[in-house]
């Protein structure tokens, strides 16, 4: 069953974690293309803050403080959406959290906490989300990551919820197309981003942690989440490097292990000294509105890789014209010759 999805500025779209990274950059973004927005995330000033921003700028949002480990919780969310605006076209679950440190070193305690968040957090979303978009149709956008792929030393427990929410995302996805629900049901993989995911990780090591090269900037993943929003897609890596990082994991899974041994330990670390404080984000929200984290290396503020994978008729046909035009010169320098 072909399923159509409305364009942006006549949806109601649902962002978890919007007060930072890439939820807040998405809300930004969803709002300026027109869409009405129901933003949750912990921190409630923040939210407030946020959502009066948009307001004031023409937009239309309301705000719903919650803790997406609470089903209680994210059924508020669903329930505050459909009261304010009836309905709800596309849910994004894209609250998150991660943990610098050996899984050896990290507590029983902080191994669920970050689960409630990262794995609990999608299942009650996206239950709750389909059981109002079967009836009404729309498009539930789940936040993966390219560790939903492969997994990498020092960020393990994120790398086992991200599994996790890739598992239970592909199964959904099948239970709701054997139904014929009319959702569209989308994985996002991002890459390493620059957003604040360091500063709010809890942090085991005894140096600050650092992101991976390549680093992808945050709008790289807004535009395809939104892209989502208005057209169906299975799942999308965001940057050639996640899906890099992917096959070599697949084809050449030990050699990949035994590089990642040789330079994912080094790599995630910096010379500075870690924060006294090591909470962070894993159990209380953020206070500040950021959309990066002031990565020190290259950022790359697209990804053709990614823009090509969701326009791959354009892009073909834009490498015909290139080719085309390739074919042309050289016939004619020959004709001169």
């Amino acid at each position: 069953m072909g399923i159509k999805l409305k364009n942006l500025d006549e949806q109601v779209v649902v962002i978890t974690g919007a007060t930072s990274g890439i939820g807040l950059v998405t809300a930004r973004m969803a709002a300026m293309r027109g869409a009405k927005l129901v933003l949750a995330a912990r921190n409630e000033d923040a939210l407030r803050q946020l959502t009066d921003e948009i307001n004031e700028s023409g937009g239309e949002a309301i705000y719903v403080a919650a803790d997406v480990g609470s089903e209680a919780d994210v059924q508020k969310i669903a329930d505050q959406a459909i009261g304010r605006f009836g309905r709800f076209d596309t849910w994004i679950n894209n609250a998150g959290v991660s943990i610098y440190g050996r899984l050896v070193d990290i507590s029983t305690e902080d191994h669920r906490q970050l689960f409630d968040t990262n794995y609990w957090g999608v299942v009650h979303g996206s239950v709750i989300a389909a059981e109002h978009l079967r009836k009404n149709g729309g498009a539930l956008i789940n936040i993966g990551s390219t560790l939903s792929d492969r997994a990498i030393p020092i960020q393990g427990a994120y790398c086992a919820s991200k599994h996790a929410v890739k598992g239970f995302t592909d199964a959904l996805r099948m239970e709701l197309e054997y139904e014929n629900a009319p959702v569209s049901v989308s994985l996002i993989k991002p890459s390493a981003i620059d957003t604040p995911y360091k500063e709010h990780a809890k942090n085991y090591l005894d140096v600050k942690p650092e992101n991976p090269p390549p680093v992808y900037a945050p709008e790289t993943v807004a535009r395809t989440i939104l892209f989502c929003a208005e057209n169906p897609e299975r799942d999308v890596f965001v940057g050639a490097g996640g899906k890099a990082f992917s096959i070599f994991g697949k084809y050449a899974p030990r050699t990949t292990d035994k590089v990642m041994e040789m330079t994912m330990f080094d790599i995630q670390k910096t010379d500075k000294p870690a924060d006294s404080e090591k909470e962070s984000g894993l159990y209380t929200a953020a206070s500040n509105l950021e959309e990066r984290g002031g990565y020190e290396g290259y950022v790359a503020e697209s990804s053709l890789y990614t823009k090509a994978s969701l326009h791959p008729v354009v892009t073909g046909a834009a490498l015909l014209a290139v080719g085309a035009g390739i074919a042309l010169l050289t016939a004619n320098r020959n004709g001169k010759s």
